[in-house]
């Protein structure tokens, strides 16, 4: 078991976090105040979603992207949630006021299916409405984990088919996620890359992968990985800006081989990727990445700018 390994979400140490407000149900309150019900059925079965978002400079990067991905994923397991993308951007406001939060701060929004009147499975025991929380927390990534990078072990465990469940939910059912994680752990990595069922190189089990291979990106085809808005925006700005980026089955072959590799995710935008397997990625020097995380960063301002 690895016990001293980093993570794509290890943050900066912030005391200010142990003292913030949490919205409840409508309701902001301590974060050691802060419950559910153990009949909550997010809490029994894991039936609910989720979303992660950024807050820079008073804006929440990529908002409407976010939102579209949340209300799909509620629509297709017929969760009413009674929110509306207004009405949630109005709730993460008045948390972040309330904690005096106006950039570098990281949310986590879940919505559950709610209550359970017996502790069964089956949706239409869930009467009492959806449970809605969001912690917001001060946050800015790990400067260590994003200088030095991380380290990946392949595992067994796989992204299934769609028909299983799809690996696009932002579900709270993330045991598969776990299971990898500590998988990779045991193997003395930091976190695990994910292939597809038919043995392609996929995703990590917190992020979106890519390599970059003579000058090119390469990431998954996208069918059995979380549609990740920073994924997306990663391949947006490199066909804008003239990098040539694939979304293509690959091997792990070709991933060892890589000059470079690196992860995407909301929290830590792009996180460089050390070792694959004890293989070290490259020579160490990360120019496409860093380009990378120029334009994005160009990006986030811009966005923020046009929402203020």
């Amino acid at each position: 078991m690895n016990t001293d390994g980093k993570s794509t979400h290890d943050a900066q140490g912030d005391d200010r976090n142990d003292d913030i407000l949490i919205w409840v149900n409508g309701e902001l309150v301590h974060k050691d105040q802060a419950k559910v019900s153990v009949y909550d059925s997010g809490f029994m079965l894991g039936d609910g979603m989720w979303e992660g978002m950024r807050l820079y400079d008073g804006v929440w990067a990529f908002f409407d992207e976010h939102m579209d991905r949340l209300f799909n994923s509620l629509k297709a397991v017929s969760l009413d949630s009674g929110l509306t993308p207004e009405s949630v951007k109005e709730l993460l406001d008045k948390t972040a006021a309330a904690n005096g939060m106006t950039t570098d701060a990281h949310c986590r929004l879940m919505i559950t299916r709610g209550r359970k009147d017996k502790p069964f499975q089956h949706p239409q025991l869930s009467r009492s409405g959806p449970t809605v929380v969001a912690i917001i927390e001060h946050s800015k990534p790990s400067e260590s984990v994003q200088g030095q990078g991380i380290r990946l072990a392949t595992v067994p465990q796989v992204r299934g088919l769609p028909m299983s469940q799809d690996p696009k939910f932002n579900s709270h059912s993330k045991l598969n996620c776990v299971i990898a994680c500590l998988q990779a752990e045991q193997a003395g990595a930091d976190e695990a890359l994910m292939l597809d069922p038919n043995g392609f190189v996929n995703t990590t089990n917190a992020c979106n992968f890519f390599i970059v291979r003579r000058g090119e990106v390469w990431t998954s085809t996208g069918d059995y990985c979380m549609n990740g808005v920073t994924r997306q925006k990663v391949i947006d700005l490199c066909r804008e800006d003239g990098i040539p980026v694939f979304e293509k089955n690959f091997s792990l072959y070709e991933a060892y081989g890589a000059d470079e590799a690196f992860l995407t995710g909301t929290f830590g935008a792009q996180t460089p990727v050390a070792e694959i397997d004890g293989k070290q990625i490259g020579s160490g020097e990360r120019p496409v990445m860093m380009r990378i995380r120029e334009l994005y960063k160009a990006l986030v301002a811009a966005d923020t700018a046009a929402a203020r």
